[in-house]
């Protein structure tokens, strides 16, 4: 006997993604709910072969759901999440609404599968943001071998990550470019189209934005809090695929071929290195995948100790779609649920 899942934010770019991955994945639903705004009530969306027509999430009774999977933003999270929790139904949220709650664990099951049986205090699992995501896969099995003091990253994150409304300025704006007319911005602060912004979320006191200081505090709770991390996030005319510039400091010594060798066996990571023209991951081709790429695998020759590397993967995808699903596996994977039909 299968599951019972509900995709609220099902008519969104990465609840669709959600829809698109259970079905490629063969998750063990025995029925999936598309749930949305009392606005996209009776849009389409399509699951495999079938068409589900979203229903409303304020009418819908989650007491015989067995997971929600959660895309609708901070805000609607912030007010749902605790009320579908509290009807037994196990909540696996991609907003940063419970990613710092001590009591919800922050879940990427490559880096921590063991944080994910604490979910029963709130009946709620958090994935953490689509940047920090594919950067901790790639700094847990190095950390394990070599221990990471400091970490400096700048990420290239494609407009894909505003949602549906950042692509559709980025290509409005590059045709009017080519045609000459009128570029307007509404989404970002800056025209993006043939350009780059060096801001992503709302600035904070100490000058770093707030999704500079997510990536911080994700990364040390779901690695180690003695980890020392700077970033800048930087909004890219790229419609899928967010890139990362890594700089690491470690304790121990780690070559770059012995990072190589580690990072070929990490669990959803691939190496694509081989230090010549086009030998590297660009986000283009990262777009569709799974796994999270690293390239341009070299010592940093100002520091003892350093690493600098390229991370790439598909921020709909592993950064927020997949991962959700990821983690809904785990919880069946380690027998922390069972289907509540069976229950009965």
């Amino acid at each position: 006997m299968g599951f019972k899942v509900a995709v609220v934010g099902a008519t969104g770019n990465v609840g669709r993604e959600m829809l698109n991955i259970l079905e490629e994945r063969g998750f063990p639903a025995d029925e999936v709910v598309a749930l949305a705004s009392r606005r996209s009530v009776g849009t389409e969306v399509a699951y495999g072969d079938r068409t589900l027509k979203a229903k409303a999430l304020d009418d819908y009774d989650f007491s015989d759901t067995d997971i929600c999977l959660m895309s609708a933003g901070g805000n609607v999270s912030k007010e749902w999440s605790p009320k579908i929790g509290a009807q037994g139904c196990v909540v696996i949220d991609n907003s940063s609404a419970f990613r710092y709650d001590s009591n919800v664990p922050l879940i990427v099951p490559e880096v921590n599968p063991d944080a994910v049986d604490d979910f029963r205090k709130r009946n709620i699992i958090a994935n953490p943001n689509c940047s920090t995501a594919q950067l901790v896969l790639v700094l847990k099995p190095l950390h394990d071998a070599a221990k990471i003091k400091r970490v400096v990253v700048a990420t290239y994150q494609s407009v894909s990550g505003a949602g549906k409304e950042g692509m559709d300025e980025l290509f409005t704006q590059s045709r009017a470019v080519f045609v000459a007319d009128p570029v307007t911005n509404k989404t970002f602060t800056k025209r993006i189209a043939f350009n780059v912004i060096p801001h992503i979320d709302e600035f904070m006191e100490d000058g770093y934005t707030k999704e500079e200081w997510k990536v911080t505090a994700e990364t040390k709770k779901m690695i180690d809090p003695k980890i020392k991390l700077t970033a800048t996030a930087v909004r890219v005319p790229v419609f899928i695929g967010h890139s990362e510039a890594v700089n690491i400091e470690f304790e121990n010594e780690l070559s770059a071929e012995q990072a190589t060798e580690i990072l070929r066996n990490a669990p959803g990571v691939q190496v694509i290195d081989k230090r010549e023209a086009g030998g590297y991951i660009t986000p283009y081709e990262a777009a569709g995948e799974d796994a999270t790429f690293v390239s341009r695998i070299r010592e940093d020759i100002t520091i003892e100790n350093g690493l600098s590397l390229w991370v790439v993967a598909d921020n709909l995808r592993k950064g927020a779609a997949l991962n959700t699903v990821q983690i809904a596996e785990l919880l069946i994977a380690r027998d922390l649920i069972t289907p509540k039909a069976q229950q009965a």
